[in-house]
């Protein structure tokens, strides 16, 4: 498989996501730089996480007019692979590849920290190596990175089987104090009908070698690998 991952202004995971594409996985992987049109050569485009021109105005909202985006949005309507990763996950939002928000956490602090999510999607090619109920531990590293939908898109997306991951305790169970941020429904992340855009917030390449504490994210990537192969 070959990723490629973008390059924003104040772009800074989008070295972890490339060691783990290219090093780790062992796969083909490129930088996409903010003002590149072609990805006719690249399989999933990762959006990773950072503050993509500053966070100015609102988190993602300047990246969406990024001369790349548009790219983006066609590799994803002719069913490529987009994952998008904390700040990405946010980009994808202010582009309307996703439904919904991500506003200011609960509490108005930023927040660092391993959580736990359980696969509620085992459907996808994010996921497809995942059993539903399975736990994953994973950190996250943002301040405004609370989901909020309105409740006729919730509806939607529990409907069609998009919420894919939601925050939990170690065990699996929902409660309001694994909820680290206050995202409706303890959402930590979703996809798209199609399937082939998936946004998160914790950092799954944050958490796929041993030495980080933890080796859960790197299942998110080898799901992908298995859709292909």
């Amino acid at each position: 498989m070959r990723f490629g991952v973008v390059v924003f202004p104040g772009s800074n995971c989008d070295a972890d996501a490339y060691h783990v594409a290219k090093d780790v996985l062992g796969q083909p992987t490129r930088f996409i730089w903010h003002q590149e049109s072609d990805l006719a050569d690249v399989d999933c485009v990762i959006l990773p996480g950072g503050f993509s021109y500053g966070d100015y105005l609102r988190t993602g909202s300047i990246a969406r007019f990024s001369p790349v985006m548009r790219a983006v949005r066609e590799h994803a309507a002719l069913g490529g692979l987009l994952i998008g990763i904390c700040n990405g996950f946010q980009v994808l939002c202010e582009a309307h590849l996703l439904p919904g928000a991500l506003i200011q956490n609960r509490g108005l602090r930023f927040i660092c920290q391993h959580v736990h999510t359980r696969v509620e999607g085992s459907k996808t090619p994010f996921t497809r190596a995942l059993p539903d109920g399975d736990v994953l531990r994973m950190p996250i590293a943002h301040h405004g990175g609370s989901y909020y939908a309105e409740e006729k898109t919730l509806r939607e997306l529990r409907d069609s089987g998009r919420v894919v991951l939601r925050y939990c305790d170690a065990q699996g169970q929902l409660t309001d104090d694994s909820n680290p941020n206050g995202s409706v429904e303890s959402i930590a992340g979703i996809c798209n009908e199609a399937g082939n855009v998936f946004g998160l917030m914790p950092h799954p390449e944050r958490a796929a070698e041993p030495i980080l504490g933890s080796v859960d994210g790197r299942r998110i990537f080898t799901s992908l690998l298995q859709s292909v192969a």
